[in-house]
């Protein structure tokens, strides 16, 4: 961590100015230095959007919105009130615990230009006030099966063919949910909409560049104008209410007390398709709390995220092979950083190089002793099943980092930069031959409303990372129906 501050007695009362700068004990780094080269990365990282950019942001997410909607008009699967959760920032970003060794690399500016996750749920248990009890039975902490006897004979008729079976000794037979499976058929159900929808292109309408699946997620980039948006669309199952497992962690003490209230952290959680090292994978769902996360990053201070951004940056690109380390689990450290340090401290706004370098002796701690409990189920060591070998490997890499982390930050703001600088370049390479804006589509019938559109341009800018619900009437998919928190639009 920095020196502490070098101060000479003066007249009785005060003190004199440091005679020197304040310094980072290991690297000799200035801590001022530091604090301006975060400041910088901010700054590229955080590219402020106009109205036009905006509004294809709007587009993009209508589209995508529609698309599920007539996914699940399909096979009528899906829910037809659902509501989604929109995080900003793509799955490779951190946002879920979801393993990034299946997934293909795509790089922002080369591939897209902004990323999102949008989990959907493919079934929801709602009516539940009581700590919700999983069949963890098979299962490593922080993971669970999911039985369809939990719901009623017309959801296992639908989702059956999504499901292992097992056959009891007594004759009675289980159908267990699977992940592998309903990724499967979300794939194919989302190809066949798209393919539809291309048969019938409408002016203005989002170009789909790429539809893979990774692993149980589904990425698709769109062209929306001159951006290109990924969407990572992750299907889950959703509840409302608090796991049983995670009961005792409310018990506890935490820095969000007294500034959110526990109804508004403990108001769902999510099963989500990824397993443990040695689970089964067809059977194996993850416990996620990407909810109640949401609520939680509105009491961080700006200058620690600051850091945590940048720290992110630099860990993606160092520690990208052997996969080991995900941004999640920074984002994990954090959590339990704000726990145990002041808040006073954490609030100060010129500390976010203390913030950066604090991070980073805590991700190489918890390589070190091969110890990183998740936040919401502490007695779950998310970094047990790796090797000697591949922890001590990855903590030399952070010493790398730890010894010069200015040269690591510059590094970080080149690559940001060149992003940018690739993105301009292939906005205005494709100004001339890209598809319509909707802005100039305004005399088009069969388009949105201009006035709603400028309406809602701004849900995403203004709320990142915040729930976003939409109801979809599956018999009229062009006219979601948004709600940001309590409000409606």
């Amino acid at each position: 961590m920095a020196a502490p501050l070098a101060s000479k007695a003066g007249s009785a009362g005060t003190t004199s100015k440091p005679p020197f700068p304040e310094l980072d004990f290991r690297s000799g780094a200035r801590v001022e230095e530091l604090n301006k080269l975060i400041q910088e990365f901010t700054k590229h990282d955080q590219r402020e959007y106009d109205d036009q950019r905006a509004l294809e942001i709007h587009t993009a997410k209508d589209f995508i919105f529609s698309m599920l909607g007539m996914v699940q008009k399909l096979d009528q699967k899906l829910p037809v009130a659902n509501e989604y959760l929109l995080l900003s920032g793509g799955v490779r970003e951190g946002v879920v615990d979801i393993d990034l060794d299946e997934l293909n690399v795509y790089a922002r500016g080369t591939d897209y230009d902004m990323d999102f996750t949008l989990l959907v749920p493919a079934l929801k248990l709602h009516d539940r006030n009581q700590p919700v009890t999983l069949d963890m039975r098979h299962s490593a902490l922080c993971h669970s099966w999911l039985s369809l006897r939990l719901f009623d004979e017309g959801t296992i008729s639908k989702w059956k063919d999504c499901c292992t079976i097992v056959d009891h000794i007594n004759g009675a037979t289980n159908y267990f949910f699977s992940p592998t499976k309903v990724a499967d058929w979300f794939y194919e159900s989302i190809s066949i909409v798209l393919s539809e929808i291309q048969k019938k292109p409408q002016r203005g309408m989002p170009k789909v560049e790429k539809v893979e699946k990774n692993g149980t997620i589904i990425s698709i980039i769109l062209g929306v104008g001159s951006s290109r948006m990924l969407y990572d669309i992750v299907p889950v199952v959703s509840f409302k209410g608090w796991p049983a497992v995670a009961q005792s962690w409310l018990m506890e003490n935490h820095f969000w007390d007294g500034k959110i209230t526990e109804e508004e952290v403990i108001s769902g959680f999510y099963l989500v398709p990824a397993c443990s090292y040695k689970g089964k994978k067809d059977n194996e769902w993850r416990l996620s709390f990407a909810r109640s996360e949401v609520q939680l990053k509105k009491c961080i201070s700006s200058s620690l995220m600051q850091a945590y951004q940048a720290c992110k940056a630099i860990i993606i690109k160092l520690l990208s092979r052997p996969k080991a380390i995900s941004p999640y689990h920074l984002r994990s450290m954090m959590l339990w950083a704000c726990d145990r340090l002041p808040a006073s401290y954490l609030a100060q706004e010129d500390y976010a190089a203390h913030f950066l370098l604090g991070l980073i002796d805590d991700l190489q701690h918890c390589l070190v002793n091969k110890m990183c409990p998740n936040y919401f189920i502490p007695q779950c060591n998310m970094l047990e099943h790796l090797s000697e070998d591949t922890v001590m490997l990855h903590a030399r890499k952070l010493s790398s980092v730890r010894s010069d982390p200015a040269e690591h930050l510059r590094t970080a703001i080149e690559h940001v930069k060149a992003a940018n600088r690739l993105t301009l370049e292939l906005q205005r390479r494709g100004s001339t031959t890209s598809i319509p804006s909707p802005q100039s589509d305004g005399g088009d019938p069969n388009q949105p409303d201009d006035r709603l559109a400028k309406k809602l341009q701004q849900l995403v800018t203004e709320n990142p990372g915040k729930s976003i619900s939409v109801f979809i009437n599956p018999d009229d998919v062009t006219r979601p129906h948004f709600r940001i928190d309590d409000k409606f639009f």
